[in-house]
């Protein structure tokens, strides 16, 4: 049965979607922008909007019973490819091997003009 996620920790859902959803012990989390879910604000720079959008996956994962330590599965959008590897010097802060399977790509355009969006899926187990 598809169970929705809630977590004052991560930025609430605006739309018709869910901060995540899981099924059959995975874990899916929805995009992630670096807004901190406390103050709304949004940091500068692609390091700590990365780190701050990590966190974010971090909160709904666990809300969802799972971990970072779970993750099979992580998609990455940028604003711009520039921005690949200051991104994964702070993203590799937050995983350990064996590292989760991954696709980053840059998109034309972001919500609220941020540099950095990140999803994930992940095992309940």
């Amino acid at each position: 049965m598809k169970k929705e996620i809630v977590t004052e920790k991560a930025p609430e859902a605006i739309g018709p979607y869910s901060q995540g959803v899981s099924m059959c012990k995975l874990v899916f989390t929805s995009g992630q922008i670096p807004v901190d879910p406390a103050t709304g604000e949004i940091p500068e720079g692609i390091e700590k909007q990365t780190a701050r959008s990590l966190e974010n996956v971090k909160a709904v994962l666990e809300a969802g019973g799972s971990g970072m330590d779970k993750v099979l599965k992580v998609t990455v959008c940028l604003s711009d490819m520039n921005d690949f590897a200051a991104m994964n010097g702070v993203y590799s802060g937050f995983f350990t091997k064996p590292y989760p399977a991954r696709t980053c790509f840059q998109a034309a355009a972001l919500p609220k003009g941020v540099l950095v969006e990140i999803e994930a899926v992940a095992s309940a187990e």
